[in-house]
């Protein structure tokens, strides 16, 4: 059966770090970057988060992420570039087209907080079973509703694709076009937005259905198979997260 989130089975020691140290680090990542604000720091974290998707063998599926967001990052870079209130310094021109130090630097600066938070989000979501997380979340005392709303936000990507995929099928065999010019393809993508918006409320309906079958409001206290207590090397790793943050913290307000 198809996986329904983006999380990679594999047995890695990022699979096998507890979900809260992974959550830290995120929050490690984009604040300590942010406190600091330097260019070095985006790099830095930039750089370790790339080191954990190398040796948690999932850079592969970072690349199309990656991919899609130099898209938007090449247009912060045109925009802040050519248009940027700041701009004073004439960096280099292109034809027509004069883009400015100034604005080239604020954009760079916005590119490395993304791809930071990309990274950072990347190594969490491929490496963490959404099930196991929900399960953590609720065994400290959060609500099984956040769990449920959680779990929903980390399958709704790929289940949308998959019945996406599954609608195009059916309309191919029913000899609607799909490949080939650009016109071809928006024609063909039309009619599939009505049968995935229908398909996503009805698999809403149902499911919630099958959790209240299953006593998803019942009051009485759950018990679980698994023991989701953090061990020693997480525990130290948040520590050294934490002290690394309020590091941040005061050299910024000494500064």
């Amino acid at each position: 059966m198809k996986s329904m989130s983006l999380y990679v089975d594999l047995d890695t020691w990022l699979t096998r770090m507890h979900p809260f140290t992974k959550l830290c680090y995120i929050a490690t990542a984009i604040a300590a970057s942010l406190i600091g604000g330097k260019l070095w720091v985006f790099g830095v974290f930039i750089g370790i988060s790339l080191g954990m998707l190398v040796s948690g063998k999932i850079i592969k599926k970072v690349f199309p992420l990656i991919a899609f967001s130099f898209t938007i990052l090449i247009t912060i870079f045109l925009i802040h570039g050519l248009f940027n209130h700041e701009n004073v310094t004439l960096l280099f021109a292109a034809g027509p087209l004069r883009f400015y130090r100034e604005g080239m630097l604020y954009a760079l600066r916005i590119s490395c907080n993304v791809l930071n938070m990309l990274l950072a989000f990347a190594v969490f979501v491929l490496t963490t079973r959404p099930a196991e997380l929900v399960e953590d979340l609720e065994q400290i005392g959060f609500s099984p509703k956040i769990g449920y709303v959680i779990s929903s936000v980390f399958q709704i990507v790929p289940q949308m694709s998959g019945t996406m995929n599954t609608i195009l099928d059916a309309q191919r065999s029913r000899g609607m076009e799909t490949e080939g010019s650009l016109l071809t393809r928006a024609k063909s993508f039309l009619p599939l937005i009505s049968p995935v918006v229908m398909s996503s409320l009805t698999n809403t309906r149902e499911r919630a259905i099958a959790l209240e079958i299953r006593g998803f409001e019942a009051g009485e206290k759950k018990t679980y198979l698994r023991d989701s207590s953090m061990k020693t090397v997480d525990r130290a790793l948040c520590v050294c997260m934490v002290v690394l943050l309020a590091a941040a913290v005061a050299v910024r307000v000494m500064l």
